[in-house]
């Protein structure tokens, strides 16, 4: 199911009321611009950013009751929820539709649509998409796959579509900080 449709409907039926990976209050294009310092950092090419075996430390924030780390997307920086029990990376149709109009994905990035099950057990309709780059601290993994939901207000989670590519995760609730490996 390649093509324009599923970008398109995103797009055409939201209105950028804020996105869940992002403090309140702030315009969505405020919160997702890279600083000079972040666009260096996505500009590393990924065999120098990604080194096997240097563990990247990242620092946490709980907010509302979850961890949060942060996570950059195709270039462009997000607040995560740390979520071991979710299948894939999820997005809402709000950063989707930021990251298409900025060129982020295109097109090409839609593979299809699916139906997910979330920890209600509610069955909801998605669109599954080809994150070309994901960055977590200097961990840098190209090409993982990612859930759009159909919902403006769905949480960013940081799924096991990109957790289980690192041998080992340790979590230091102390010092709030987060170890991939």
């Amino acid at each position: 199911m390649k093509g324009l449709f599923p970008f398109a409907v995103l797009v055409a039926g939201l209105s950028l009321q804020g996105c869940a990976g992002c403090d309140q209050g702030d315009s969505l294009p405020a919160r997702h611009a890279g600083t000079s310092k972040n666009k260096e950092k996505a500009e590393k090419p990924p065999e120098e950013a990604y080194r096997q075996g240097t563990p990247a430390v990242v620092r946490m924030k709980k907010k509302d009751g979850v961890w949060m780390i942060p996570v950059s997307i195709n270039g462009t920086a997000m607040d995560f929820i740390f979520d071991t029990g979710a299948g894939l990376i999820t997005i809402s149709a709000v950063e989707a539709s930021y990251l298409y109009k900025q060129g982020r994905i295109s097109d090409e990035d839609v593979l299809g649509s699916a139906s997910f099950t979330n920890a209600n057990g509610d069955i909801h309709e998605g669109t599954v998409i080809n994150l070309k780059e994901v960055r977590i601290g200097e961990r840098v993994m190209e090409n993982v796959q990612a859930s759009v939901t159909h919902n403006s207000k769905g949480p960013l989670l940081l799924g096991q579509s990109a957790l289980e590519k690192f041998g080992r995760i340790q979590i230091d609730y102390a010092a709030e900080t987060i170890t991939f490996y």
